[in-house]
């Protein structure tokens, strides 16, 4: 079958994941760019800037009918995330020079971003499998730890984010569940929003570089993983919130690991 087939049926799973998890669309998205569309990684994470953000905003529509968003918690955490993962795009990435030398290794940018992201997905994938299930809390007031540690986790996030243009929800339901004690379906809502904002001001200041767009292929790849995110909203009503957080965290394992060995050991 051709791999550009098997991409855009992928498409579909990176809605379903987000409509279920809330997360796992650039996980799923900047993979599929880049092995299944042969997209260089640097464009590879614009276009994810895009797709993830449009195909967030469309399922968050869902949460919003159904009151899952908590829009303190999502301000706190996007805020921060945005002023410095636009910073990150317009400043730090274009910086990063096309191939440079790290203890004597020579690597090249694309890899350097995708090693990044492995790296970073192994990290959060701990955080979900291993982290435990704590009580969820049984109102939306946060104390002012939960505050500082949302601001801090959007300032974290952003810095990720921006420099592997990923809308963050496998930093942001973590830090969401685990930290500020939320209900996995309201983290999922409030994720949702957070990578709305997150990912398309990304993508805006994006649109004032030299990158050239592939509009064909993202507006199709974007119009599959709607309808994939509005079939992950059905399905999440019937999975219990302690196996979907671990899930996830198998998930995202299984993808760091793959990635990690692909860019690190095989090329």
């Amino acid at each position: 079958m051709d791999l550009e087939i098997i991409g855009y049926c992928c498409a579909l799973v990176v809605g379903i994941s987000m409509g279920m998890l809330g997360a796992g669309g650039a996980i799923l998205t900047i993979p599929i760019m880049v092995y299944l569309f042969h997209v260089e990684p640097v464009l590879a994470t614009v276009y994810s800037l895009f797709i993830v953000g449009s195909t967030a905003f469309a399922g968050s529509i869902n949460y919003i009918r159904q009151g899952l968003i908590n829009i303190k918690s999502s301000l706190l955490f996007a805020i921060p995330a945005v002023i410095i993962m636009f910073a990150m795009r317009k400043l730090v990435v274009p910086a990063i020079p096309g191939e440079f030398d790290i203890a004597g290794v020579h690597v090249l940018k694309g890899t350097f971003i995708l090693g990044f992201f492995s790296i970073v997905l192994l990290f959060s994938s701990m955080s979900m499998i291993f982290g435990g299930v704590k009580k969820e809390k049984e109102h939306n007031s946060l104390t002012g730890k939960e505050k500082l540690i949302l601001i801090l986790s959007g300032a974290g996030t952003g810095i990720i984010t921006g420099m592997i243009g990923a809308g963050g929800g496998f930093i942001i339901i973590p830090a969401l569940v685990l930290l500020a004690k939320m209900p996995m379906k309201e983290a999922v809502g409030t994720s949702l929003i957070i990578i709305t904002i997150n990912s398309l001001t990304g993508f805006a200041g994006d649109l004032t570089g030299s990158y050239e767009i592939n509009w064909a292929l993202i507006l199709t790849f974007l119009l599959i993983s709607i309808a994939g995110i509005f079939i992950g909203s059905v399905l999440v009503k019937k999975v219990a919130s302690a196996k979907l957080k671990v899930a996830f965290g198998w998930f995202i394992l299984a993808m760091g690991i793959y990635i990690f060995i692909k860019e690190i050991f095989l090329k």
